[in-house]
């Protein structure tokens, strides 16, 4: 997997783990959160990579169970889809999100496992004002290369923060898989879409 794909997906994967440690206290400050708790995801990894590695389902499992509750699907899915999301009936969003979430647990799974004790910084950024809205920026540490800067948007409802996209070097996550979405929705229709990660994601045990 291409680095600049895999790093800014642990990274956020980190952000999430981060968030489901904390949420009881919506107060506090999504940096912080993540600065205390990376190095508590890092050390489970390393102490069960072997076993993970060798069986996918517990990686899955992993990344399911600890982490995606606390990913805003429904938000990430709409902008995704954009217009389509729109047209869509309940049974189609449903299914669009499920799949969705499917194909990303087994990217940020990979991802996980592929982090090789890469240094990474938090410089400052500058937030939008808003209470219920915060930013996080890493760098990520390339060997060779300029380091991987990684922008991420949260937002906090009902008391728990949320990732809803991320930036590599100003790419916007939702924005790329839109556009490879919409290509598809428009040859294929919605329920095509749903029905070619449906079957990706069966073919690899998710």
């Amino acid at each position: 997997m291409n680095k600049r794909i895999w790093a800014p997906m642990l990274a956020l994967l980190m952000i999430l783990s981060a968030t489901a440690a904390h949420s009881a206290n919506a107060a506090d400050d999504p940096t912080t959160i993540v600065r205390e708790t990376t190095d508590k995801v890092l050390d489970r990894v390393r102490a069960d990579k072997e076993a993970l590695e060798a069986d996918t389902g517990r990686m899955y499992d992993l990344v399911s169970e600890l982490i995606f509750p606390h990913f805003d699907f429904p938000i990430m899915s709409q902008f995704v889809l954009g217009e389509h999301w729109s047209e869509a009936d309940e049974a189609s969003r449903t299914g669009f999100i499920e799949q969705f979430r499917k194909l990303l647990v087994r990217t940020y799974a990979t991802a996980l496992l592929q982090f090789s004790n890469q240094e990474i910084t938090y410089p400052p950024v500058e937030q939008s004002g808003r209470a219920s809205f915060a930013r996080v920026m890493q760098d990520i540490a390339q060997p060779g290369s300029s380091p991987l800067s990684v922008l991420y948007r949260l937002h906090n409802k009902s008391g728990e923060w949320k990732v809803y996209d991320v930036s590599i070097s100003g790419v916007s996550l939702i924005q790329t898989y839109k556009a490879n979405f919409d290509s598809k929705v428009k040859k294929d229709g919605l329920d095509g879409l749903i029905a070619s990660l449906d079957s990706k994601n069966q073919q690899y045990g998710n």
